[in-house]
């Protein structure tokens, strides 16, 4: 193709009557056989209904009872329950990896947590701290004292009179 005045030629757009013989696909058109048919789904059977994450199978796996002999008498315990009994057993006999999956539970969790920060407490950071609260009251009885004693004072009367 050549240039003219700088523009390409344009595109003449075929123009055929669409008979069964001019059934022809293209860019943009499935051949009939290939398209949907009228009323009905491209997918009819669709998700299947009641398909459940593994989070959630797991969560219900772990929820269901299981009998467990402990001390000569049988108890159902939950089998969630009788993981976190199995990794303490074995993290007490000193299992080093029983022992790191404990702490990554307990840390993941958040479990033993509260009472860290109470003993984190210094002697120094306490007497600074009643030494700021020392100022602080000071400040606050002299701005409360100079607020009484602005409204203490007898308003001036003014110069009308009835």
């Amino acid at each position: 193709m050549t240039l003219l005045n700088g523009c390409w030629p344009r595109r003449r757009r075929r123009t055929m009557a669409r008979d069964s013989e001019h059934d022809e696909g293209g860019y943009g058109r499935p051949p009939k056989h290939g398209q949907f048919k009228k009323g009905r789904s491209g997918n009819p059977q669709g998700r299947p209904k009641g398909v459940s994450s593994f989070k959630a199978d797991l969560a219900a796996e772990l929820q269901e009872k299981l009998a467990l002999t402990e001390n000569g008498k049988e108890r159902k315990i939950t089998k969630q329950r009788a993981f976190i009994k199995t990794l303490t057993a074995a993290a007490i006999k000193k299992d080093i990896r029983a022992v790191n999956a404990l702490l990554a539970c307990m840390r993941s969790f958040g479990v033993g947590v509260e009472e860290q920060a109470a003993e984190s407490v210094d002697v120094e950071d306490l007497d600074l701290l009643e030494n700021y609260l020392v100022q602080q009251r000071k400040k606050e009885n002299r701005s409360n004292s100079d607020a009484a004693g602005s409204k203490s004072e007898k308003p001036r009367p003014s110069g009308k009179r009835k």
